[in-house]
């Protein structure tokens, strides 16, 4: 790694608050057992036809769930610093559905966050991240991809290189 080792605490620290905003999330979903997704994606403004899909009856449990134990998991890749490229990669994706979910174009949740608001600053922080390997500093990606069968098989390496 060339980074300095400034940069590396820099790199760590946006890792360690990026895995609290997560997890914190989750403890609002996995300990609720009246936590749904229809109650956030009903009242959505903009792009409510897209989000009324995810509310029926067939669909919202699963997305639930997956909203619920998502956040968690994102957290804790994270926190130890475990293929962050591919958790990172599922947190941008969720904030910037968020990001779509909160809009009231050019509004962002309320007249304070026009166009931009935190989602969008969470997801750069994730982009940061996998662009410098964050699991690679303090973390187990550097120990997973000495492993040998990680090394042999591509597929595995790419989600911890």
């Amino acid at each position: 790694m060339s980074e300095s080792k400034f940069e590396r605490s820099i790199i760590f620290t946006f890792r360690m608050l990026m895995a609290w905003t997560f997890i914190y999330a989750a403890s609002h979903q996995v300990f609720d057992p009246k936590f749904t997704v229809v109650g956030f994606l009903s009242h959505t403004k903009t792009f409510h036809d897209l989000f009324a899909v995810f509310t029926t009856p067939a669909l919202a449990p699963a997305v639930t769930f997956l909203v619920g134990y998502g956040h968690p998991l994102i957290g804790l890749s994270l926190l130890f610093g475990l293929m962050v490229r591919v958790s990172a990669t599922f947190g941008i994706v969720l904030l910037l559905m968020y990001w779509l979910a909160h809009m009231d174009f050019p509004y962002i949740e309320n007249a304070n966050n026009f166009i931009v608001d935190y989602h969008i600053v969470y997801a750069m922080v994730l982009v940061y991240l996998i662009a410098k390997h964050a699991g690679h500093v303090w973390g187990l990606d550097a120990w997973a991809e000495r492993l040998s069968f990680i090394q042999q098989d591509p597929r595995l390496h790419a989600l911890v290189a």
